[in-house]
């Protein structure tokens, strides 16, 4: 079939992919995918962010229902189960991120698990089903990406999620839906007029509602296609359309079905170790490696005798924060995470909790740091380096570079360590036995006949712990 648009195509991709069309590397790697960004937003229910969209969501009624991840007493209509399940995956800046730039699961995740739960279906969706949608979702979002060589960099000026998630949550939903190709576009292009959120609220509480509407407006771009609504059939083949977004848009028509190759079976994605901006995890591995030369044992960090310490990185400002002020300005500071790592020899969870953002010797070290930009170390996740150089008063200096960390697409993280994360941001929302079931059933999802088995298991149990207990979180987390 002659394909006349870029918006067609990607519409017939949508409608055109089937489950034969998956391939083992990208169900692999999805499950994994899937398992990190449901542990994330388990996690995240926990956060004030979180609390405060669910109870939003809570004044809109429907017919029908899905389920809000690990809490059996929330439910809520599909379009704000996603909405909220959403902002969970992002509110500790926790979820996956893919190259070019955009943090890809939780736009996508929440839509297919609060669709699956919602729409009548007989049969009942099978795992197959949602990982051919889930992987539809995460396909349009990098297909989008490559579209644009400034998608390349770490954005400046739009968080990304709050703009491809969107139409990969619409692209998501409307394959669940069984929308036609014709809709497959209307959806698309309803869904570019939802997108969009400023850099301006990154490192705040509401840059967590980035992703949480990307999932929501994807599945009311879907259902008000759906409905009949229409919109501009070539909305991707246009500067005004998707290319209002990036000044150097430059689009193409996807393959033929018949050859089609997914971005996912070409590239990993990256799964954090902590919950903070990307781009910290490398100054956060070249901190450990310096620190090992600077404790011995068990010891504490000689603090008088630093004198100066120097991170060589890109220049991304919005991760330029000499003196964060919340858990939010700390995940996105590259001084912060370098000195919480020199200081306590790991990063987690609790490291962004407001006492250890605040503690003395927390801010006597920050006095203490320098940013150095060398024009080769490129703003790029695919790209950038991080040195960590720490001067004591008597002169000596202490060295050391990260090119790769551990969790990045070229080293990813081990299928032991994953699922230990995954228990680890469960363990204060799920019971063991619910969240081993879970493990259980991500990991053969390909073989689940009927969803509401996941489904049934992601409502959980009501979180009985205060939310500054991390204890046992840390513990759990400091082994990775």
């Amino acid at each position: 079939m002659m394909l006349k648009s870029v918006t067609e195509s990607f519409a017939n991709m949508i409608h055109g992919l089937k489950v034969g069309h998956l391939t083992d590397p990208v169900i692999r790697r999805s499950k994994r995918m899937i398992l990190d960004t449901l542990g994330v937003g388990f996690l995240g229910t926990n956060t004030e962010v979180f609390h405060i969209a669910s109870q939003y969501s809570k004044i809109y009624t429907s017919s029908v229902s899905s389920t809000v991840w690990g809490q059996p007493d929330i439910k809520l209509p599909p379009t704000y189960a996603a909405f909220v399940n959403g902002v969970a995956i992002h509110s500790m800046d926790f979820d996956d991120t893919w190259h070019p730039a955009t943090h890809p699961s939780g736009a996508v995740l929440p839509v297919i698990t609060a669709l699956s739960e919602a729409l009548p279906q007989s049969p009942k969706f099978s795992g197959l089903d949602l990982l051919l949608a889930f992987n539809i979702g995460i396909e349009v979002q990098g297909q989008l990406m490559h579209f644009s060589k400034e998608a390349n960099n770490i954005p400046k000026r739009f968080h990304p999620p709050s703009v491809v998630g969107a139409l990969g949550s619409a692209a998501a939903a409307s394959k669940l839906l069984g929308l036609s190709l014709t809709k497959c576009q209307e959806a698309l292009a309803i869904a570019v007029s939802h997108a969009g959120a400023p850099m301006a609220n990154a490192a705040t509480q509401t840059k967590p509602l980035h992703v949480g509407n990307a999932a929501r407006f994807g599945v009311e771009a879907a259902f008000l296609a759906m409905l009949g609504l229409q919109a501009n059939k070539q909305i991707l083949d246009l500067k005004v359309g998707f290319g209002a977004f990036y000044d150097n848009y430059s689009p193409k028509v996807l393959p033929n079905l018949a050859t089609y190759t997914w971005l996912l079976d070409q590239q990993d994605v990256a799964v954090k170790r902590f919950p903070a901006h990307l781009a910290t995890h490398w100054v956060a591995e070249a901190a450990e490696s310096v620190r090992k030369r600077l404790v011995t044992d068990r010891g504490l960090l000689p603090i008088d005798h630093i004198q100066r310490i120097v991170l060589r990185i890109p220049d991304v400002p919005y991760v330029n924060r000499p003196f964060p002020d919340s858990e939010h300005e700390a995940r996105h500071s590259f001084q912060y995470v370098a000195c919480a790592m020199l200081l306590d020899g790991d990063v987690t969870v609790p490291s962004f909790h407001h006492s250890q953002i605040n503690r003395p010797q927390v801010r006597e070290l920050l006095k203490k740091v320098e940013l150095e930009h060398p024009l080769d170390n490129l703003p790029s996740f695919n790209t950038l380096y991080c040195e960590v150089s720490v001067t004591l008063k008597g002169g000596v200096t202490f060295t050391e570079r990260c090119d790769t960390f551990y969790g990045h697409w070229r080293k990813p993280l081990s299928q032991e360590d994953l699922q230990k994360k995954f228990r680890a941001n469960t363990s204060r929302t799920l019971p063991n036995d619910t969240a081993e079931s879970i493990v259980k059933v991500v990991e053969k999802l390909e073989d689940l006949e009927d969803c509401s088995v996941l489904t049934s298991l992601l409502k959980g149990s009501s979180p009985q712990r205060p939310l500054q207990n991390y204890s046992a979180y840390d513990h759990s987390i400091r082994s990775l």
